[in-house]
């Protein structure tokens, strides 16, 4: 308890009795009591032979139960085990490098390292750490081809986070880092550290090959990713028309089902070969595990087909669709729970281009808006 207020009253012995207050405040100074705490109480850390001078080995942590002017800033020294002085440590506790470690010279190295708090008298703390060296690295980084396809409405793209490069090491201690080359970061950045990749706003229509790399220190390897951006007219939304799956999840869909219902969509609704088959977006049925998927198709001369059409389409071909995926409806109105009787349902579909939707797998992602629809009877 760092303070205690009194409120004291005193009273005479007239009378009648008179009595004033007054408010005492006792403030407890804090005593240097409490040594620096190491978490954990002991370390153990790699490095691997070969690595730069510098090299960040080991982030000591320390804390300290008494007030800030008797805690840190903490002094850190190695007290034993750096004889040859073949490591640092900086004033903020972290472990670097001072030689270059050869596996064959020295596998194991512990050291005793002390942290010194500020108050007076100083109290200290022990902690011991040790390093072992292991073999540089041989076996090359491997990644998975990712391949990105973005939704999204015309020159209204907001940007984000639209795939993950998946990479592995055989290398157990290997640390993976992640690069794209410099000329376009102006579009794209991918984090360094878990190689998430992010599109930043204003894509325009097309496609994106971006020089990605994954490196450990020691082999580079380039990635293959490609980036297709699709801008929507509004027309399309005039003439969409939804599939609604069962028991799917959208990483499912985009991973295991959507480009064989592409292929198989384009053999059943595609009047001509050089229609164009647009999926717009998909998106989990709210409460339940089914997936609507949006889509619309382009003629050749341009304009759309419209909905009914393509319905009828669909349901002459659903049993060759339902060999690819189960399906649980086509809709092109979706007025469930409206009784309109003898009036006519009217739909509508809005879409939130601010709002994007990341479906991602190791080898496809899909990025698209959501979507609302709106029903209501009419006279």
């Amino acid at each position: 308890i760092s303070g205690y207020s009194l409120v004291v009253q005193a009273r005479d012995s007239g009378t009648p009795p008179l009595s004033s207050s007054v408010t005492v405040n006792v403030d407890i100074s804090d005593v240097n009591d409490n040594s620096p705490v190491f978490t954990p109480a002991n370390y153990t850390a790699v490095i691997q032979e070969n690595k730069p001078v510098g090299t960040s080995i080991l982030q000591l942590v320390v804390t300290d139960k008494d007030s800030f002017h008797n805690g840190p800033p903490f002094t850190f020294t190695i007290l034993t085990g750096n004889e040859e002085e073949e490591f640092t440590l900086d004033p903020h506790g972290v472990l670097r490098s001072a030689v270059i470690f050869k596996h064959m010279v020295s596998t194991e190295y512990v050291l005793c390292v002390q942290a010194k708090d500020s108050g007076r008298p100083q109290q200290v703390s022990h902690t011991y750490v040790q390093v072992r060296v292991i073999e540089e690295s041989i076996h090359k980084p491997t990644a998975i081809p990712l391949e990105i396809f973005i939704v999204t409405m015309e020159d209204d793209f907001p940007g984000g986070v639209i795939g993950k490069i998946h990479a592995t090491d055989q290398d157990v201690y290997d640390v993976l880092t992640y690069t794209l080359k410099s000329e376009q970061k102006s579009l794209f950045k991918v984090n360094s550290h878990d190689g998430k990749i992010i599109a930043l706003g204003g894509l325009d229509n097309g496609k994106y090959v971006l020089n990605v790399s994954v490196s450990d220190g020691r082999f580079q390897v380039p990635i293959d990713v490609v980036v297709h951006v699709e801008q929507l007219l509004q027309e399309m939304l005039q003439n969409t028309v939804t599939i609604r799956f069962e028991n799917v999840s959208p990483e499912d869909f985009v991973g295991l089902h959507m480009h064989g219902l592409r292929r198989t969509l384009r053999n059943a609704v595609l009047s001509q070969k050089q229609d164009s088959l647009h999926i717009i977006s998909i998106q989990p049925v709210a409460g339940s595990s089914q997936l609507d998927m949006l889509f619309a198709v382009q003629m050749h001369g341009g304009g759309f087909y419209k909905p009914a059409y393509l319905i009828q389409k669909l349901t002459n071909a659903r049993s060759h669709l339902e060999n690819v995926i189960r399906i649980s409806a086509i809709l092109e109105k979706n007025c469930s729970g409206l009784d309109c009787q003898e009036q006519h349902c009217e739909q509508s579909l809005s879409i939130d281009s601010h709002s994007l939707m990341t479906y991602s797998t190791a080898r496809i992602s899909f990025v698209c808006p959501r979507f609302y629809r709106n029903v209501r009877c009419m006279c």
